[in-house]
């Protein structure tokens, strides 16, 4: 079985459920424990599929099926079911409409009689998971328009399980987009035009299209129409609005063989933000599903300006029949630069004392930068600590390494320290380390050093960054009566844009602060906690991405996207059998 969905991730800012156990006041009557209940799983998969007609010559063109299983739970140490279970498939309505076979890597052990499949199998984690992959054809002298249905059951002791329905039919549209030939190597401010163009390749009328269009940050849409509902945001990318998508509805019949372009095509420009971006372009056949696939539980407002509307456009030179082509995408590379500049912090303290200092990088713009394709970090923030101190604390992006930079195994009171960064940073973006110091000893004006720079530390040069002589800050400790000018806590002298930081004030360093100090008195201090970060260009707000996570987490969102939708995959391991 194969995890299809990271659940946990997705629900983890929910929160937890605390169980307890109570006595009822002047009761001494002893009761038995209540039964924990019985655990319901819901079977799943597509809930519609149209097949290629069975062909004149040649093998039937075939369609993959991935059914799936719900667990709800979210404990994701506990919260498995271990027991075994099995799987029924009734294929009994498809007689006459399709054939049906089990892919050898569904992931389960299957057998066929007659009209009924059954699986076995063992263990289901919480999440969703893949049961069975069916590959579906449609019959040899199945009629265009038969259809029929699989009806999905499953049992197990001690276990409950919701059924599934998956409808399959013969024949329907089939929408490919025509690939544009855009210009790809821009300057701020250019402008071409997006002439999407579709043809139905299938066998019937798709009645009414969805348009999906999707772009990075960097890029913008010159109007927004009365037809088109829009949304702003992250998909896994780390930052507010790194994703503008507009959702367009075209009423209509959009007849087979026919090809269909946009009458006025809308105008793509690069902002004064662009660098390097990307724009999907996606046609579907409207309706309830293929909406809330697209929208993907955003919020969305309508446009206000003109209706954008097609017309019948020349057919198409090719035809290709393949339904994964209804969508198309390509990436923007604008002649633009963005300044990450650090800042450091001063703190004051006697030895013995814990302190709290900031430290971090603000983005002076004027391009925002996402690594979309690869989901890397977009930098490195390289802190090592001032001489006479040793950390208690830093944020869960940072990993101690030793002095020169190597591997540690000890990642508490190191000498430096390597922080991840999202894989997007905003044009007026803020990102915050909070790390509490302890101070061994007293060595007045003692320096350590901050850089943002690339993730490869042999390699330090950010591409994108035209003045590297503010990537460095100084990180001071017991400056005494240096001016505050001349620590380097800041090298942003009052610059605007506010700091927000997780797990605990911000003392007088960060990014707005000329020189100020932070200070203890004791000997002890709570966790610094999580980096704080202002990716959105405002206060607040937690680290949306980082680190391995990141890169997880921003391939497989592009990997979602390209396939059109907006759902984060993740591969998980067999349950023991």
């Amino acid at each position: 079985m194969r995890r299809t969905t990271p659940r946990a991730a997705l629900r983890r800012a929910a929160g937890g459920f605390a169980a307890a156990g109570l006595l009822a006041a002047g009761s001494l009557t002893l009761t038995a424990p209540a039964q924990a209940s019985v655990p319901s799983f819901t079977l799943g998969g597509p809930a519609g599929t149209a097949l290629h007609p069975y062909p004149a010559t040649g093998a039937p063109q075939k369609a993959s099926l991935a059914f799936t299983v719900d667990n709800p739970s979210e404990d994701e140490e506990n919260g498995a079911f271990q027991g075994e279970y099995t799987v029924r498939f009734d294929l009994s309505a498809l007689a006459g409409v399709a054939d049906v076979s089990f892919d050898g890597d569904g992931g389960a052990d299957c057998t066929t009689t007659g009209t009924i499949a059954v699986c076995h199998d063992r263990g289901i984690l919480p999440g969703l998971s893949t049961l069975a992959r069916l590959e579906v054809t449609a019959a040899k002298g199945g009629k265009d328009g038969a259809t029929g249905s699989i009806e999905v059951t499953a049992e197990a002791d001690g276990a409950t399980f919701t059924p599934f329905t998956a409808r399959v039919g013969i024949g329907g549209p089939d929408l490919s987009m025509r690939r544009l030939p855009f210009r790809t190597e821009l300057e701020p401010g250019d402008t071409q035009p997006v002439p999407v163009t579709f043809t139905n390749n299938g066998t019937r009328a798709a009645e009414g299209v969805l348009l999906t269009l999707r772009h990075t940050r960097g890029m913008e849409f010159t109007e927004r129409y009365r037809n088109c509902e829009y949304s702003e945001d992250d998909l896994g990318m780390g930052s507010p609005g790194a994703w503008t998508t507009a959702l367009c509805s075209f009423g209509g019949s959009y007849e087979p063989g026919v090809t269909y372009t946009l009458s006025e095509p809308p105008s793509l420009r690069a902002t004064k933000r662009a660098y390097y971006d990307s724009l999907l372009y996606r046609i579907a056949e409207d309706g309830p599903a293929a909406r809330a696939a697209q929208r993907g539980g955003a919020r969305y407002s309508p446009g206000k300006g003109a209706t954008l509307a097609l017309r019948e456009a020349p057919p198409a030179l090719t035809a290709d029949l393949n339904p994964g082509d209804n969508q198309q995408d390509a990436d923007f590379r604008t002649a633009n630069s963005a300044d990450f500049a650090a800042y450091g912090d001063r703190a004051e303290g006697a030895a013995g004392d814990s302190v709290e200092v900031n430290v971090g990088f603000r983005n002076r713009g004027p391009a925002w930068i996402g690594n979309i394709r690869s989901g890397e970090d977009v930098a490195t923030v390289d802190v090592t600590v001032p001489e006479g101190a040793s950390v208690v604390s830093a944020p869960d992006t940072c990993r101690g390494v030793t002095a020169d930079g190597q591997y540690r195994e000890d990642r508490t009171a190191a000498p430096r320290y390597f922080c991840s960064t999202p894989m997007s940073v905003r044009e007026d973006a803020v990102l915050t380390l909070p790390f509490v110091l302890r101070i061994t000893e007293v060595a007045e004006g003692a320096s350590g050093k901050v850089v943002v720079r690339n993730t490869r530390l042999a390699d330090p040069e950010l591409p994108f960054d035209p003045e590297p002589a503010d990537n460095t800050a100084s990180l001071v400790l017991n400056a005494g009566d240096t001016e505050p000018g001349d620590s380097g806590a800041t090298t942003d002298g009052g610059a605007s844009g506010g700091t927000a930081v997780a797990g605990g004030s911000t003392g007088g360093g960060g990014p707005d602060s000329a020189g100020g100090t932070s200070t203890s008195s004791g000997g002890s201090t709570g966790s610094a906690g999580s980096a704080g970060t202002d990716l959105g260009g405002s206060t607040g707000g937690g680290l949306a991405a980082t680190g391995s996570h990141a890169l997880a987490t921003g391939a497989a969102a592009l990997a979602a996207l390209v396939a059109g939708g907006v759902l984060l995959t993740v591969s998980r391991r067999r349950a023991h059998r």
